[in-house]
């Protein structure tokens, strides 16, 4: 199949496309590498620099005839998208619609959407979270993929375009970077690699469901096969809390760096975790990777990068 990847040159993207490709699938990406790093893009893919706002995507669509969007360009800084509701909303929203007439116009046949199953159910009523959980996002990050959601109903209604939603937990793995505000894995790993000292936020009791990126791929790929337009929760159904994640960090490293304390992070969410017994069932798909191995295979990921020559 043709697949179009948006935010193919990112963590979570470019995985993605090196698993459609060995698949044997043709992939597009569109990108425009303001976060994503040209050393992911898959030398096979046909790769646009391109922002998914711009009308320059619709000649993509007509000379190539895609088939499924894999949509996962984003602004993904919560914190951002409080600073600056606008431009969050420009990205996650307007930019997705751009691309979604395009989809309806080219005969676009299935949507792939990479949400959020943090955000997107802000205090949980219970946990695990399923995929019935109340939706209350308590920011324009969290907003705006629900926001996609619904307008994926609408699409699907109205113009009959299939979507499967991918609600995802928190997401570590290769190629994750240690620099922005997402990813606790990444920043503990790349501090300790280079001897700095990371700070917790609060008392570190705060839980989590982390899920390898390898296994999200696999999710992917299933959702290929999925029919009918649903979503699904992805997801461990385990919380793990900051400090643990630390302590497992420290010995896939072999430091001895030790454990400091800062302030909490105001509004931060105590407890986060979802249940992915949906998945499961209709797609046969389940986590295989545990915490503390995925965190080892990550530490090893971030060495080799680091010891290579500038």
């Amino acid at each position: 199949m043709n697949i179009l990847v948006t935010g193919g040159a990112g963590f979570i993207g470019s995985h993605v496309v090196d698993a459609y490709i060995e698949a044997g699938h043709s992939v597009f990406i569109i990108d425009d590498l303001s976060t994503g790093q040209r050393e992911n893009i898959n030398p096979k893919a046909h790769f646009f620099q391109i922002d998914i706002r711009s009308s320059e995507i619709e000649s993509i669509f007509k000379m190539y005839p895609i088939e499924i969007v894999n949509h996962h360009a984003a602004q993904m800084d919560v914190r951002k998208s409080v600073a600056e509701p606008q431009f969050d909303a420009s990205v996650n929203i307007v930019g997705m619609l751009n691309l979604m007439e395009n989809a309806i116009r080219n005969g676009v046949k299935k949507v792939i959407f990479s949400s959020t199953g943090g955000a997107i159910y802000g205090e949980q009523d219970y946990f695990p979270a399923d995929e019935d959980h109340p939706t209350c996002p308590l920011s324009p990050y969290g907003i705006a993929k629900l926001a996609t959601e619904k307008y994926l109903y609408y699409y699907g209604e109205v113009y009959g375009l299939p979507s499967i939603i991918l609600r995802y937990a928190n997401i570590y793995g290769p190629r994750q970077n240690p620099y922005g505000e997402a990813g606790v894995i990444a920043i503990f790993t790349d501090k300790l690699l280079r001897g700095e000292q990371p700070v917790i936020n609060g008392d570190g009791r705060q839980t989590r469901d982390y899920v390898y990126v390898g296994d999200v791929v696999e999710a992917n790929v299933l959702a290929l096969t999925c029919q009918n337009s649903e979503i699904f929760n992805i997801g461990t159904g385990i919380e793990t809390d900051v400090n643990t994640l630390y302590a497992y960090v420290q010995a896939a490293v072999g430091s001895h760096m030790p454990e400091i304390h800062g302030q909490a992070k105001k509004g931060e969410q105590l407890r986060s975790v979802i249940s992915s017994k949906k998945i499961e069932r209709l797609l046969g798909w389940k986590p295989s990777v545990a915490v503390r191995e995925g965190i080892l295979i990550t530490a090893n990921s971030f060495q080799s990068r680091l010891s290579r020559p500038t």
